[in-house]
């Protein structure tokens, strides 16, 4: 789904220049932010329709313009921050158009609350009222958002289904939005975000390995529901990995208007999943493998998109002061080796000066059978570079 979007963001933060002898002061993320660019992408379409997973690859790509302008403020090593400006309020505005109605917002997966961040930042340097009216407008299609029977989001138009991947987009939303314009009601936020990540926790997390599924069926009536909790049956990398940094990222939002409540918990489950990921990378490149309990089995691999985002996260988690000690210096160790295999075995420098990524599944949807074969070997493979 994303492609070579992880390696931007993984590159701000932790600050790597590119070993390319041409390129030895420009950083990974920038050389990439600008590559995406340079291809015209990341960038809403200009018809009445987006498909579905165009609203995420616009989304976290904002995301990464916006940690890039933030991490690199000064004039150098970017040359064109400029640019990534123009770039960012144009996608931003791009993206208006297809979210001014909350009901059909519902339609669209939760990925939509991707788009959420950069449009506060534009509304916060602006004040455009359309903007405002976006966000608001966002912010209610949760209100009309469909649950199942036990509370928990539909992640998209599957009844009664619930997935791991949408919580890195609506959960951090939900607590920057209440944050800025709804600080009255962060106590009920907070009791929301906690329930959506328990119910996706409860039902999704295997004790043996203390890592999660992709997702869960409330009703137990899908194909690969489990009769008791209705868990999928296979732990993807990738929606392990949104899951993950939503849990570090909103810890992020350090705010006075962050319920310690929300904050306590939030913690405590980054501490035991980021444990339980740590234990589950590959011992040779540091890396995770696509379905991450079957290390080695024939046609899985290490998958380029969920060891970029669980470093990432790993990465983050360590420096910002969320992990204890010992627990943090294996987190860095660990993301350390993994970043290594990644710039060797999957970023790509093409000849028009470009940079792509390879290794990345195209996708792992529920809507099938989720079996070994679907999951494991039919869609798996050094998928094509999505931005190329």
């Amino acid at each position: 789904m994303m492609r070579i979007l992880f390696i931007c963001l993984l590159s701000v933060c932790i600050d790597t220049p590119s070993a390319s002898a041409a390129d030895t002061t420009r950083p990974y993320s920038a050389w990439m932010a600008e590559s995406v660019i340079d291809r015209g992408q990341a960038m809403m379409p200009p018809g009445p329709k987006a498909s579905s997973s165009t609203y995420l690859q616009v989304g976290f790509f904002q995301t990464a313009v916006l940690r890039l302008l933030e991490y690199y403020h000064t004039p150098e090593p970017i040359s064109s921050q400029s640019r990534l400006h123009d770039y960012l309020a144009d996608s931003t505005h791009s993206v208006v158009p297809f979210l001014l109605n909350a009901t059909q917002d519902t339609q669209i997966p939760l990925d939509r609350f991707s788009t959420g961040k950069s449009l506060l930042h534009q509304y916060e340097e602006t004040h455009n009222a359309t903007l405002k009216v976006t966000l608001d407008t966002l912010r209610e299609s949760i209100n009309l958002q469909p649950r199942n029977i036990i509370g928990g989001y539909w992640y998209f138009v599957y009844p009664q289904w619930s997935y791991l991947d949408g919580m890195y987009s609506v959960i951090p939303f939900l607590s920057y939005y209440t944050t800025a314009l709804a600080a009255d009601n962060s106590s009920a936020v907070a009791d929301d975000i906690m329930k959506q990540l328990d119910l996706l926790w409860t039902h999704c997390r295997q004790n043996s390995t203390g890592l999660l599924v992709h997702g869960y069926d409330a009703s137990k009536k899908a194909v690969w529901a489990n009769s008791v909790t209705g868990a999928s049956p296979y732990v993807w990398s990738r929606s392990m990995g949104w899951y993950l940094m939503a849990l570090v990222d909103t810890l992020e939002l350090e705010t006075p208007n962050l319920p310690l409540k929300l904050r306590t918990y939030l913690q405590r489950r980054l501490v035991r999943l980021s444990d339980a990921v740590i234990s589950a990378a590959d011992a040779q490149t540091g890396c995770w493998w696509q379905l991450m309990t079957f290390p080695g089995r024939p046609g899985n691999y290490i998958e380029s998109s969920g060891s970029a985002m669980f470093t990432y996260a790993l990465y983050k988690a360590a420096r910002l002061g969320y992990l204890p000690k010992r627990l943090a210096a294996k987190s860095t160790d660990t993301a350390s080796k993994c970043y290594r295999h990644i710039v060797d075995a999957f970023v790509v420098q093409n000849s028009n000066g470009t940079l792509g990524y390879n290794g990345t599944v195209a996708v792992c949807s529920l809507n099938s059978t989720a079996s070994y074969e679907v999951c494991g070997t039919t869609l798996m493979g050094r998928a094509p570079l999505f931005y190329e």
